[in-house]
């Protein structure tokens, strides 16, 4: 349940979402040159496609996130790639929340930047088979991190959401494998087609190149 509806978490909570989104859209849209828009806008779609799968499991539901290969890819512009995919579900599709969209962003898009920055400059080095381990390997820490936002969010928010809070978390277990898996073949395939696209970190703001 990256996907937090309306009604469930706390005003503070939410404002501190909310900031922390807007912080990061500043700095994205900032950062952002020519060379990256269309590679961001087609994470985005894609972003917003397969979250759309969502697979029932136990009292909740999980779907890919994608936000490790947008974070070795795109960098921090995934913060803005996700928050327009999930802008565009609550409005076309009523997932998701508006109160919850900074807070959503941020548990979905901030793990994939972070990741990314860590990892991006490794993968750019690495031979395909070792990309694919080092890919994989990262986008399982994105969805635990997800997980971990999801969860202090639920707990930061009433202490009666503690039992579910653990129990969501468990989901996100079967997630983490299929988002390894998937995130592996996508770094093997992009090594061997397009290789500059690793790593992208966060590129030099417009007004000092």
């Amino acid at each position: 349940m990256a996907h937090i509806p309306d009604g469930v978490l706390s005003p503070p909570v939410l404002i501190g979402g909310w900031a922390v989104a807007a912080i990061g859209v500043g700095l994205a849209l900032r950062r952002l040159d020519e060379s990256r828009i269309a590679r961001t806008a087609i994470l985005s779609a894609a972003f917003f496609t397969v979250s759309l799968l969502m697979i029932p499991l136990g009292p909740t539901s999980v779907h890919l996130l994608l936000s490790a290969l947008m974070g070795l890819s795109i960098g921090i512009a995934a913060i803005p790639a996700v928050m327009v995919a999930l802008a565009l579900q609550m409005l076309l599709f009523g997932v998701g929340g508006l109160t919850t969209l900074g807070i959503n962003t941020v548990n979905i898009a901030l793990p994939g930047v972070l990741i990314g920055l860590l990892a991006g400059p490794w993968i750019s080095r690495l031979s395909v088979p070792q990309a694919m381990l080092a890919g994989g390997l990262a986008a399982a820490g994105a969805v635990a991190l997800t997980a971990g936002g999801v969860v202090l969010a639920l707990l930061l928010s009433h202490s009666a959401y503690s039992v579910s809070a653990q129990v969501l978390g468990i989901t996100y277990v079967p997630l983490l494998l299929a988002e390894a898996l998937v995130t592996a073949f996508a770094v093997g395939f992009l090594k061997r087609v397009k290789p500059e696209v690793f790593p992208a970190g966060l590129p030099r703001p417009l007004a000092a190149e």
